[in-house]
């Protein structure tokens, strides 16, 4: 088996805001293979292509289009980091791991032992092999939760890779669309993790309703830092089913998308700023009461690094600084916050090449480990 492997990892998250590409040297052996990021990429969505993938009710021919389109943007822009990798002369890369754009993910839970369970990515690895040449790993949830896992969070694989080395156990929150923490701890069999709740996606969606899609984001968490928060709302916000499901546990667009989760907000016409102040700090505080009930008084953790496009957000980091007191809580400085998840599953890609597993049943409940992902060739 070729070594060094160079992987470019390929994300498009919950917020619907682009898909982000990271070129990834991983060296040596399991578990301590030394990883370096090359370059990293981004190419964010057109108005028009976003509405589509966030329509609640797309059609089945839509889905169809959707997967294809999709397939070549993410083709497009592995072609654009082999570019830069040639014109650098770092070697090109040996494969592609993607994790494609998560239209529905709904896990199995616990208080609803009989409900139907599945989860669909499209980015057509096909159209991703066509235009770049390359061997594509993808649908890489799917083997967890045939095992009876969440199938999510993914990104504790890389998390543990990446930290465990370190001796002590650190918690490693990321604010995607959706928050997910990870508790590494020296032995990889004690690790958890979950999905805490929404992250930037109806923070995101809040600022797209009040500036008529004019902003996508609240740059700098300055429309929050303008606001005051509505008690009453926030208090609504904090009441969700989500926050008291014991874990392992999951979620997504269909729980905490801005037009499902602050539909009661929107019709209440706050003030736009206010708004957003209040959504924030529904975030905050949800990661907050998470990390509380579940992390800290059973793993008792030295630090709590941020990453994600969360970690940018100054009125959130703050909020979850005072909140976890005296936790430190810093960014974790190691990587391109908002490449961690492309990275992740750069790392996952490497892991499906060498036929390790990468899920953990600590973390998704699934009955055992297996190897991540399908492979499909040029």
């Amino acid at each position: 088996m070729k070594d060094p492997l160079h992987v470019i990892g390929l994300m498009s998250g919950s917020s619907c805001d682009g898909i982000d590409a990271a070129l990834v040297r991983i060296e040596g052996e399991w578990p301590q293979p030394t990883v370096e990021v090359l370059h990293t990429g981004y190419c964010p969505f057109a108005n028009e292509l976003r509405a589509r993938l966030l329509d609640p009710h797309p059609t089945l021919q839509e889905v169809a289009v959707l997967d294809m389109e999709l397939g070549h943007c993410f083709g497009q822009l592995a072609r654009r980091l082999m570019t830069m990798a040639e014109q650098r002369g770092h070697p090109l890369p040996d494969l592609i791991a993607s994790h494609g754009h998560t239209l529905a993910h709904v896990p199995p839970r616990a208080d609803a032992p009989d409900a139907g369970i599945g989860t669909m990515q499209i980015a057509n690895p096909a159209a991703i092999a066509a235009a770049t040449g390359l061997e594509v790993v993808s649908d890489f949830r799917k083997a967890d939760m045939a095992l009876g896992g969440q199938g999510a969070p993914l990104v504790p694989f890389a998390d543990w890779l990446l930290s465990h080395m370190k001796r002590s156990t650190v918690a490693c929150l990321n604010i995607g669309g959706i928050a997910n923490v990870t508790v590494v701890t020296p032995d990889r069999e004690k690790v958890i993790a979950f999905d805490t709740g929404p992250g930037n996606m109806p923070i995101d969606g809040a600022v797209r309703h009040v500036t008529q899609d004019k902003q996508s984001y609240d740059l700098d968490g300055e429309m929050a830092a303008r606001g005051r928060v509505n008690q009453a709302v926030l208090k609504k916000l904090l009441a969700h089913p989500y926050f008291k499901r014991s874990i392992p546990k999951s979620t997504g667009r269909e729980e905490f998308d801005a037009s499902v989760y602050l539909a009661d907000a929107f019709a209440k016409g706050i003030p736009d700023d206010n708004l957003v102040a209040t959504v924030t700090a529904a975030v905050g505080e949800s990661i907050v009461q998470a990390v509380q009930r579940e992390v800290i008084p059973c793993y008792k953790p030295k630090r709590m690094t941020v990453s994600g496009g969360g970690a940018m957000n100054p009125v959130l980091m703050n909020h979850l600084r005072e909140g976890l007191a005296p936790l430190p809580v810093e960014p974790d400085t190691a990587w391109p916050p908002d490449m961690r998840e492309a990275i992740a599953f750069a790392l996952l890609g490497w892991a499906h090449a060498r036929g390790i597993p990468s899920n953990m049943p600590s973390v998704t409940g699934a009955s055992r480990p297996i190897v991540l992902g399908s492979l499909t060739r040029p």
